[in-house]
């Protein structure tokens, strides 16, 4: 059977999160709004859908995909925004040899569609209607031969929808009773998450496993269950929450989310790929990212503070593995520094005294270290959020104490995506898995990069917590200016005394400065 699926309701209505997300798009507990309309038509049977796309078509797109997944196959067409199905109708280009469903998949209701395909088995007209409490969400059913659709169609028009025409072969099934959240509000948006969570929609749920009475968490989520003080909540794949955390009344918080240290969350809807801070109160709130909308008053506020609320990275972030123009750069400086690589094996060859290399890469010119970068394996493609080990990278280093000459090597991991050129210093495996503060994670919504803050300001063998702090502070403030500042810094660092210094001399000359000043 095949399906006509609306999702082009313009998203204004949801500002501000009509920049990030289409209402079909929108998070609704463990899965985008889209999927809970689609899962129902696969499962009555209907794999041959159109899906009439408006506002992030590209992201739907993605989203769907061409319906392998399901079993099913999709095609899509653009919606000019705001216009009326008939209009849209002629453009679509679908035969009438096959009975075909029409609805709305960027609502949420409670199961209707088996329901009514059920009830248009014992009916013999030639076009049925299934009416709902709001005409948006009624199911159109056109059997071979049915009069002009048009004239049913602009029921389901989202700005201006129509009392149903008056056609030939027109019969009703009264769906009234079906449970609805049209989400036409940001109100409306957050009560749709709590009804699921808590059970208020017949039929549909959070996908996950009862952890304790009143708390379900999906896939390599981490909570203790003393963190839910009262009430009931839903913890999203991946998502950390702080032992010392609560959770109040009734909270969803989506996959990729990290709740820090006495936090508390309360009758709230947490975004994906959202941090909470440390001590942060969010109560009866949409967070989405650096967002904190208040439901009960309409107040947005952008938080500039990324220790407070901030963006852990997610579809969104572009910093991943490096692009085409990082890597042209790479091969520029791994040419001009050509000369450099010379001059840096000589030098190890001094300091090591020509000794060869042992198995773990030591005591040799050049030592081998695992770093974690930005460009996932290809065994982990695909997956929503892979460990911090699953962008582990083998890299090199010439074994001299001279930091310039030593790091020469990272020009490579450049080349290859695995680091950019402006970003957080990288991290061993271990010294990921040391992190044992949410805070400390704060760094990873931003790249690794050659240079940045930390490379340039702080020593080789600063103390780990200065640099976890140092990469911390500039995710929270970096920008594109500020990142080209930092590159014609580093550029001229090249040519400073520290960068050809040993970090034991820098010591030595800092304690002599310490006493002459005594």
């Amino acid at each position: 059977m095949r399906a006509l699926i609306f999702i082009d309701r313009p998203a204004a209505a949801l500002a501000p999160l009509d920049g990030r997300y289409a209402p079909a798009l929108l998070p609704i507990a463990h899965q985008a709004l889209v999927r809970f309309r689609l899962e129902e038509l696969i499962g009555a049977g209907v794999t041959d859908c159109v899906f009439v796309l408006c506002d992030h078509a590209d992201k739907l797109e993605a989203l769907l995909g061409h319906g392998e997944r399901w079993g099913a196959r999709f095609r899509f067409a653009l919606s000019r925004g705001g216009e009326a199905p008939s209009a849209i109708w002629p453009r679509i280009n679908i035969g009438d040899d096959q009975p075909l469903l029409v609805l709305r998949a960027d609502l949420l209701a409670a199961p209707s569609v088996g329901p009514f395909l059920e009830a248009a088995q014992g009916l013999s007209g030639s076009t049925l209607i299934g009416l709902t409490d709001d005409p948006r969400a009624s199911l159109l059913l056109l059997r071979p031969g049915h009069a002009d659709a048009r004239a049913l169609l602009d029921v389901l028009h989202w700005s201006a929808p129509a009392a149903p025409a008056e056609v030939d072969g027109l019969e009703r099934v009264d769906l009234t009773e079906v449970p609805l959240n049209l989400l036409d509000t940001l109100s409306e948006y957050h009560r749709a998450n709590l009804d699921l969570v808590t059970g208020r929609i017949p039929g549909l749920s959070a996908d996950g496993r009862e952890l304790a009475l009143g708390l379900k968490v999906g896939r390599r989520a981490v909570i203790a269950p003393r963190s839910l003080r009262q009430g009931q909540a839903y913890i999203g794949d991946n998502s950390r929450v702080s032992a010392e955390a609560e959770l109040l009344g009734e909270a969803v918080i989506c996959r990729d989310v990290v709740v820090d240290r006495a936090a508390t969350v309360s009758d709230s809807v947490i975004l994906p790929h959202s941090y909470i801070g440390e001590l942060v109160a969010v109560n009866n709130a949409i967070v989405a990212q650096d967002l904190l909308i208040r439901v009960d008053t309409g107040a947005v506020l952008k938080i500039a503070d990324a220790f407070l609320l901030g963006r852990l990275g997610g579809e969104e972030a572009t910093w991943k593995a490096g692009g085409v123009l990082d890597r042209l750069l790479g091969v520029l400086l791994l040419v001009l520094s050509l000369p450099l690589w010379l001059v840096a094996l000589i030098a190890a060859a001094l300091e090591s005294g020509g000794g060869q290399a042992d198995a773990g890469g030591k005591g040799g010119l050049l030592r081998r270290e695992v770093l974690i970068g930005n460009r996932a394996h290809a065994s982990v493609a695909g997956r929503v959020v892979a460990s911090d080990t699953d962008y582990a990278f083998t890299a090199w280093r010439i074994d001299t104490g001279i930091p310039v000459l030593a790091t020469l090597p990272r020009l490579l991991a450049l080349i290859s995506g695995d680091l950019r050129p402006v970003g957080v210093s990288p991290l061993t495996p271990e010294e990921a898995e040391a992190r044992t503060e949410d805070w400390q994670r704060v760094r990873d919504q931003a790249p690794v990069g050659l240079i940045g803050p930390t490379q340039l300001n702080l020593p080789v063998d600063a103390p780990f917590e200065e640099r976890l702090m140092s990469d911390a502070f500039y995710a929270g403030q970096r920008g594109t200016l500020a990142d080209l500042g930092l590159l014609w810094s580093g550029i001229l660092a090249l040519f400073g005394r520290r960068a050809w210094q040993r970090p034991g001399e820098r010591s030595m000359e800092q304690a002599g400065a310490d006493g002459g000043g005594a």
